[in-house]
């Protein structure tokens, strides 16, 4: 594989219970956003940063995602893994890469977003490779999503949600070696996050890609509405926002 792509799992499974209301019918991937999909946003911005492939994992009504996007967007190919059942965000990414080979690929959730040049990221990820790595965004305030603490350029812990004050939180975006999804024999459904990330992260040494990048997660309501009012703005033009490490 190049050194300057990679591949790019979006995880897009998810069911939305949260935005029911606002998009009843819908994956939430697929809801809305300035009369566009969220997802083609996510799309946008991996179109445009060297990525060489999208693996969309997906399942709640998976036929609406695939009849809109079909094998191809923009140059990007596009190729489904279909969940029979919820994985989680580890399993479904476990699911989606099996039987690739272990070249690091990238793996996004499907309901946030973040502006950064994602061709600058790797770029930053082959300087020092790595087992695993993800992005971290400097936020006013943590108490929704919870932080995560970091010294030179390394993951070293995480703190719960309902803590006040600035920190970083997870951007939701990770670079990783497929293999380490199997290593510690955690069952077919479990999370990147909580299995993987916060028991293993001193072992994986995790490496930390801070960045202050406009992101968006459009998992409750008020950040959905949120989201057509910013994101409408947003152009199709080249990232310019950058990795502050």
């Amino acid at each position: 594989m190049a050194m300057d792509t990679m591949k790019a799992v979006i995880l897009a499974g998810g069911l939305g219970t949260r935005l029911k209301d606002c998009v009843p019918d819908l994956p939430k991937v697929m809801a809305p956003v300035g009369r566009r999909p969220f997802l083609e946003y996510l799309l946008d911005r991996l179109a445009a940063g060297g990525i060489s492939e999208v693996i969309l994992s997906v399942g709640y009504k998976a036929e609406v995602i695939m009849k809109h996007f079909g094998d191809r967007y923009k140059r990007l190919p596009i190729r489904y893994a279909v969940e029979k059942e919820p994985l989680c965000t580890g399993g479904a990414a476990a699911y989606a890469l099996a039987g690739c080979e272990d070249e690091p690929a990238l793996v996004l959730n499907g309901d946030t977003y973040l502006e950064i040049d994602y061709s600058e990221l790797i770029h930053w990820y082959r300087g020092d490779p790595s087992e695993a790595a993800m992005v971290l965004r400097r936020t006013q305030d943590v108490a929704r999503y919870g932080s995560v603490l970091c010294e030179n350029g390394r993951v070293t812990g995480f703190l719960e949600k309902g803590r006040d004050g600035a920190g970083f939180v997870n951007a939701g975006v990770y670079i990783l070696k497929p293999s380490i999804l199997s290593r510690y024999h955690l069952p077919a459904k479990f999370s990147i996050e909580s299995d993987l990330w916060q028991r293993y992260h001193t072992e994986l040494r995790l490496r930390a890609y801070e960045t202050e990048a406009y992101f968006i997660d459009i998992g409750i309501p008020e950040d959905y509405e949120r989201a057509n009012k910013e994101m409408a703005k947003l152009t199709r033009q080249l990232p310019n926002k950058k990795g502050l490490s």
